[in-house]
């Protein structure tokens, strides 16, 4: 059953920004209000957004649709002064994995989909603007919003915004005092070798299979410090942070990440994609990670399962597309990582929504698996726990339907001193087990290494 509900059905827009001297992003998200938004990818603006003018939210299996019907309301009638492209009104949020997620721990407070168009956002333009490093937007939706009345809001955020005090020296993460793993190691081998005997009886070509991992935190989490690193030590990956409003009594839920795998851009009729699949450790040396990126490249197993995830990707896109085109194979390096890497464009035969796309490629078998419905099928059946969000489309839509999406990898939520992590790897024939497992804890390592201690590793 696909409800829809949103605070911001029939009103009015009002958005107005101004250029502002670049703050600190940690002061500005540490000061931020519930809820609190980040995102933050390449070649693109990093915004924080600061409380919620408007919230979208939507369950079931048409929740794209609903989510796309109700942000073309939000933005049909709009008085917008944006100054730059950058701080155009948008709408930031994501989707569950699956479209009837239960919202079992640590989901509970996340719907099936949810936007936020922020009350208060400072977007940082990394010199893509001449005149400003920064700029300050606020937005306000309602019957009855007086232009004015925002614009009053916009000098007495600027005010406090300018007043912020630089960063202070990043704060330590908090340490880990205990860990509980989802699934156990005989668990894990017996869902592997079922899986792959699905593959060769020829249920299945493949199915991503993965893990929970629940860390106690000794102290607080500094999600502004956590996201700082991670945008230092990933700075090619989309960093995000979302915070949906908590039942009474709960602690707030944040849900954050740095992920390599871009979902889908539209941008007038250009599409870019990626098809990463396939993964090896770096190398202590540099010819030592050379040698393991040689590996990979010539790894049968991960070229196979790769070329399914890119070959697959064309396919969904195809009945879009007046052309598909496929970049050569690489490889990306991570700091924890490297993988097999296709980047894809292609050029849209019709106008079309982001969120058009986003359904169409989600989930990719990077993710998910072939044929799909069998995968998540075996998905279900296998994992002893709810997705939620983990692997979903995460992003930002705007009023011409543009968009950019990032598949939710390399991630956490956090409620309070309890912080749930995720990652799985690709299943194919000759997949083994143990290999498998030891692949999934590395892919730990990216939120995992801003939540130890040196003492609690």
């Amino acid at each position: 059953m696909e409800s829809l509900r949103t605070d911001a059905a029939g009103h009015h827009l009002v958005s107005r920004s101004v250029p502002i001297a670049a703050p600190s992003f940690r002061a500005v998200l540490r000061e931020a209000d519930a809820p609190r938004t980040v995102w933050s990818a390449p070649e693109e603006a990093t915004v924080v957004g600061s409380g919620a003018a408007a919230t979208l939210t939507a369950d079931g299996s048409n929740r794209f649709d609903a989510i796309r019907e109700a942000a073309e309301t939000l933005f049909a009638s709009g008085d917008v002064h944006a100054g730059t492209e950058a701080a155009r009104p948008r709408l930031f949020g994501g989707f569950a994995f699956h479209g009837d997620s239960t919202s079992g721990p640590p989901w509970e407070d996340f719907p099936g989909a949810r936007f936020v168009f922020p009350r208060v956002q400072v977007t940082w333009t990394d010199g893509d603007d001449p005149d400003a490093d920064a700029w300050l937007t606020v937005n306000a939706v309602g019957n009855d919003v007086d232009s004015a009345a925002v614009e009053a809001r916009l000098a007495d955020a600027r005010e406090r915004i300018e007043s912020l005090p630089d960063a202070k020296p990043l704060v330590d993460p908090p340490g880990v005092s205990g860990r509980r793993r989802t699934t156990a190691r005989a668990d894990w081998t017996a869902g592997v070798e079922a899986a792959v005997d699905r593959i060769n009886s020829g249920d299945l070509k493949k199915v991503v299979l993965a893990q929970a991992l629940d860390v106690d935190l000794e102290d607080d989490l500094s999600l502004p410090d956590v996201l700082s690193r991670l945008g230092q030590k990933y700075p090619d990956c989309y960093r995000f942070l979302i915070e949906p409003e908590p039942a009474d009594g709960r602690p707030q839920p944040s849900f954050f990440g740095a992920t390599p795998e871009r979902l889908v851009s539209v941008r007038g009729r250009t599409v870019e994609t990626d098809a990463l699949a396939g993964t090896t450790g770096r190398g202590e040396t540099p010819a030592e990670d050379e040698w393991l990126a040689q590996e990979l490249a010539r790894d049968e197993k991960n070229a196979h399962e790769h070329d399914l995830v890119a070959e697959t990707i064309e396919e969904q896109l195809s009945p879009f597309a007046a052309s598909v085109s496929p970049g050569p194979r690489r490889i990306k390096r991570l700091a924890t990582v490297q993988h097999l890497w296709t980047p894809i464009t292609a050029t849209l035969d019709r106008d079309e929504h982001v969120l058009s796309l986003v359904e169409a490629l989600h989930p990719t078998p990077a993710v998910g698996g072939l044929p799909p419905e069998a995968a998540l099928e075996t998905i279900r059946e296998t994992e002893p726990f709810d997705r939620g969000w983990y692997a979903a489309p995460v992003g930002w839509i705007d009023a011409a339907g543009y968009g950019t999406f990032a598949v939710a990898l390399r991630s956490a939520v956090a409620h309070g001193d309890v912080a749930t992590l995720f990652a799985g790897v690709g299943i194919v024939a000759d997949s083994d087990p143990d290999r498998e497992w030891d692949e999934v804890q590395l892919k730990y390592r990216p939120i995992l290494d801003e939540l130890e201690t040196d003492d609690t590793k």
